[in-house]
């Protein structure tokens, strides 16, 4: 089968960062379902991954998470799906990556693709889905008021891909009001576009634009990256009892600026269910399909904001590179092989 992968950690400019190459065809054994790969999108952890994990000597690795495609076969004890069956999901990160034409996964972290949706719309979504709703409802537990604090949100980042679809699902799910941080028109426009209720610029200091809004300390933050350069912003703005949530992988932050405020602080990691196999991974099944029922229902929309074409390594070079930049909107879909 045709994958892209690499032998070696490179910076994306080096002819080897990403390689086109040939693999076996893998086969489902126990909750597996093989799948046969039509979309796949790009994620900062497939960019941090290929500088941070090195293959086995002699090996390859293979990295993507997000993708959308067509069970083409089950493992003896799957129950959730059969050959045929159209899926979305995001993978394991303790596994090979979803950029190849066949792809094992566990059905517990499966959903129903979107009837609604093209396959590279579809792919735009699992990834960013359950970590911005596992992050708001399951960690910040945004439908539980502070008392005294604004009942809203800020999200820094708000143009990417997880802050394109908490943006939807805190409008959708809760009744918060949404802050997002955006810094070009176009960014800007784009998470008006999706319902964040307020605009500021996350290259100014947030604390003194959150306070010229008008509405208060907000009872939550979500950071979804350069969490260590806002973090004293963060601390400023937000609410005594407040809580604090983030993602990304920060330079070292000092939490004990949060305790004045008995702030609590939450990490969310998608992969958590998956890796330690913890007894409510299914969970990421039942959210999957909720969020295949709403789109459906018109109440989402994708977040694909690029199409960078055939899934190869060429393309998936300059997938990872614009990532790189911090430049990218929404999220980058490939399609087919």
């Amino acid at each position: 089968m045709k994958a892209v992968g690499y032998r070696a950690s490179h910076p994306i400019e080096h002819p080897e960062a990403l390689l086109d190459l040939t693999l076996d065809k893998p086969e489902a054994a126990g909750r597996d379902l093989l799948v046969r790969v039509e979309a796949v999108s790009v994620n900062p952890v497939d960019t941090k991954m290929r500088l941070r994990s090195q293959p086995e000597a002699g090996g390859v690795k293979v990295l993507g998470w997000d993708a959308a495609g067509t069970v083409e076969a089950v493992g003896p004890d799957a129950t959730l799906f059969k050959p045929g069956d159209k899926v979305f999901y995001a993978g394991a990160i303790g596994r090979s990556g979803t950029n190849a034409e066949y792809h094992l996964v566990d059905e517990r972290i499966v959903g129903r693709r979107p009837a609604s949706l093209s396959v590279a719309e579809a792919a735009a979504l699992p990834l960013t889905a359950i970590t911005a709703w596992e992050a708001l409802f399951d960690r910040l537990n945004i439908r539980k008021p502070v008392a005294g604090a604004a009942n809203a949100l800020l999200i820094v980042g708000g143009a990417g891909g997880v802050g394109s679809i908490a943006i939807q699902l805190a409008k959708r799910l809760s009744s918060v009001t949404v802050i997002a941080t955006a810094s070009r028109p176009e960014t800007q426009d784009w998470v008006r576009e999706l319902g964040a209720d307020h605009v500021v610029d996350h290259t100014r200091p947030l604390a003194a634009q959150v306070a010229g809004l008008g509405i208060g300390a907000p009872a939550f933050v979500f950071s979804t990256t350069q969490t260590d350069r806002h973090f004293d912003e963060i601390v400023e703005l937000i609410a005594p009892q407040g809580r604090f949530g983030l993602i990304d992988d920060p330079a070292p932050i000092d939490v004990m600026k949060l305790k004045r405020k008995s702030v609590s602080l939450h990490w969310e990691l998608m992969f958590t269910r998956s890796l330690f196999a913890t007894p409510d991974m299914i969970a990421q099944h039942e959210l999957l399909n909720e969020v295949g029922a709403m789109v459906d229902a018109g109440k989402l929309r994708t977040t694909l904001g690029e199409h960078f074409g055939r899934i190869d390594a060429a393309n998936l070079r300059r997938a990872h590179a614009l990532l790189e930049s911090g430049k990218a909107k929404g999220k980058i879909v490939l399609e087919g092989f």
